[in-house]
């Protein structure tokens, strides 16, 4: 071991240093992971009390000592069971962001390199979002590149079906029995309705956030995936994107957002031909004009 200095009795070596380096960046990674949360509130009182059992315990006081250090024996397994949400999640995010992962890892073989995968026409979900807001209908719609999102599909009814405005309008109807829940669209098609999605445990979210909200935050926060949602009380749209949502979008903005999401993946193919989804684009871009003009003559007529 080679040492580096001395601190009075204390020896600092290069491992050390790490060692320090390496657990200050998994605290602060712990704090990230907790950070608004109540489990952070009951982390740092249990911080607290390790600290004072390690001062007890250095003065030498017996009793007290025995006391903490029975409540420390069992420490481990009252952390797990206090924080087992928290410990899913972590292991959720180092999942998604592994390369190893099932969907990188099989994306990047040569026969998969070769497949273009169309994507499909988002005009429908736009016109139809559209449509819900006017009418203050309220929606939650998870769009997915990658992932089939198998473990929240099946917590829902199975659809399988083309992507259309009347279909999406028909599921988020107040009464039908599929409004209730999100609806998950994959490989340009609805993969299932009323899907249950977690629900993030955020406190620092305006009052304005209801539980719709909420789901579309923690489905983003632990899946690589894009989340509309459509405000049953204001009907305004909203995008959350890795936890983070944008409020009271435009039509244009969303158009832009959801082309951009997929469009991440597109970039790393350049060898791969045109596809549907980028002539899509182009089109778009003509009709970006026509629709901002068409909502000032409804804006004026209404003044």
């Amino acid at each position: 071991m080679i040492l580096l200095f001395n601190i009075g009795f204390l020896e600092i070596s290069w491992v050390d240093i790490i060692d320090i380096m390496a657990v200050t960046m998994l605290l602060y990674q712990v704090y990230k992971l907790m950070k608004g949360s109540i489990a952070s509130k009951v982390f740092l009182g249990f911080l607290l009390l390790y600290l004072t059992y390690l001062m007890v315990n250095a003065a030498e006081m017996e009793l007290l000592s025995a006391i903490l250090g029975q409540f420390m024996g069992v420490g481990v397994l009252a952390l797990i069971i206090l924080f087992s949400p928290e410990i899913r999640k972590f292991l959720l995010l180092i999942g998604k962001s592994t390369t190893f992962s099932r969907e990188n890892l099989f994306k990047n073989l040569p026969w998969k390199k070769n497949e273009s995968t169309d994507q499909f026409d988002i005009n429908p979900v736009i016109d139809a979002a559209k449509t819900l807001g006017g009418s203050y209908t309220g929606a939650l719609i998870v769009f997915s590149r990658e992932s089939e999102l198998k473990f929240y599909a099946d917590s829902g009814d199975r659809i399988d079906g083309l992507i259309s405005k009347r279909l999406l309008l028909s599921i988020f109807n107040k009464n039908s029995p599929l409004h209730d829940g999100a609806v998950i669209i994959h490989n340009g098609r609805i993969s299932a309705a009323r899907c249950i999605l977690p629900v993030s445990d955020l406190e620092n979210l305006p009052a304005q956030f209801g539980l719709r909200h909420r789901a579309a935050i923690g489905m983003s926060e632990t899946t690589d995936t894009l989340v509309l949602v459509v405000s049953e009380e204001t009907g305004q749209m909203s995008i959350v994107r890795t936890g983070k949502i944008h409020h009271n979008m435009s039509i244009q903005e969303i158009r832009k957002m959801i082309n951009n999401y997929f469009l991440e993946e597109k970039e790393s193919k350049d060898s791969l031909p045109q596809t549907k989804f980028e002539t899509i684009i182009s089109e778009e871009q003509s009709e970006s004009s026509e629709e901002i003009k068409g909502e000032s003559q409804e804006r004026s007529s209404v003044i």
